[in-house]
């Protein structure tokens, strides 16, 4: 999520630096992406989790609140900010919205709502497909799940890598790999974007078909035509 959110602010001329962050779920992707972007600059203003949620239009401290969630194991309660949920986290006026927790989550009924400029998928499915064709009408730039989440997967790759080749990274240079890893899919999706007039999730997938196709044609399971 943070290395798409990173070239998202390239492809957009839409600098992360004191940009308002809205987050559903807190918990290894919610709280792992809270804070690179609180540490690179961003303002993490309203976060929930399965028990509540706060909001601080001034910005949540999120190394203090991982103290307060390792004792209490909710972000509720923290610092007495004000309360907020789901469905009011989704309509604040934020400028990026992260969907870390189910699916489904954004639909008909609150899409319209929505007032971030960029999301970023840290969930599985959490955009329902009559949701998506809102959010394209509103022009929001969404970054879906199969491209902003994939990094485990990626790192996954680096494993089997290393585990085949009996040579191992350190971790700097797994990180360094995952980064340009992503980058280049990020660019391959714009791309496909562009030259089909599509929106980014159907670029993903016309992306990933393709090289499904190109993989088994390459080994002649399929016909070449």
């Amino acid at each position: 999520m943070y290395y798409t959110l990173l070239e998202a602010s390239k492809h957009l001329e839409y600098p992360l630096e004191g940009k308002r962050v809205a987050i559903i779920g807190y918990g290894n992707v919610g709280s792992s992406i809270a804070r690179l972007l609180h540490d690179y600059g961003c303002k993490i203003i309203a976060i929930t989790d399965i028990y509540g949620g706060i909001y601080n239009k001034a910005g949540i401290n999120i190394h203090e609140l991982d103290k307060h969630v390792a004792q209490t194991k909710s972000v509720k309660g923290f610092k007495k900010y004000d309360s907020i949920d789901n469905e009011e986290l989704l309509a604040t006026k934020c400028d990026i919205l992260l969907p870390c927790a189910m699916e489904g989550m954004i639909h008909v009924k609150n899409a319209d709502a929505i007032k971030a400029h960029i999301i970023c998928e840290g969930a599985n499915g959490p955009t329902t497909a009559e949701a998506d064709e809102i959010l394209n009408a509103k022009k929001v730039f969404l970054i879906p799940d199969i491209l902003a989440n994939a990094g485990g997967v990626v790192v996954s790759y680096l494993e089997w890598v290393q585990d085949v080749q009996r040579c191992f990274y350190e971790e700097d240079e797994v990180k360094t790999r995952c980064w340009k890893m992503m980058q280049r899919s990020f660019w391959d999706v714009i791309r496909v974007s562009d030259k089909h007039k599509t929106d980014n999730r159907n670029a993903s997938y016309i992306l990933a078909v393709q090289r499904v196709a190109d993989s088994v044609r390459f080994f002649g399971k399929i016909g070449r035509n």
